[in-house]
């Protein structure tokens, strides 16, 4: 089975007001930090409000983002999360079906 080259893919996306409160406030939420937290062993970490989709791989997007993501990825003051599905469920996001958020740890 030959891979298939993306050239372009689109990945900008709008998300309802409620749904992205929604979805803000249990990122944001305690027990969540406290998880991210132990994971990257920082004392503190701060949800920057920025969401990606993540892209397919291809020459421009080598890590799988919207290259202006790319300097967090490459930073080691951020970290870079999949948004759990069941928090994409209860914000009621369905498109994109996949979303990352970036962190910034304090350590």
């Amino acid at each position: 089975m030959p891979l298939k080259i993306v050239q372009h893919f689109d990945g900008s996306f709008t998300l309802e007001t409620e749904a992205k409160e929604t979805l803000f406030n249990l990122l944001t939420g305690e027990g969540f930090l406290n998880q991210i937290r132990q994971n990257l062993k920082c004392e503190k970490v701060e949800f920057t409000e920025l969401l990606f989709q993540p892209v397919p791989y291809s020459v421009t997007t080598p890590k799988g983002m919207p290259a202006e993501f790319e300097k967090y990825h490459e930073s080691d003051e951020y970290a870079i999360i999949n948004v759990p599905p069941n928090f994409m469920f209860n914000a009621k996001i369905f498109k994109p079906s996949r979303l990352c958020a970036v962190y910034r740890k304090v350590c």
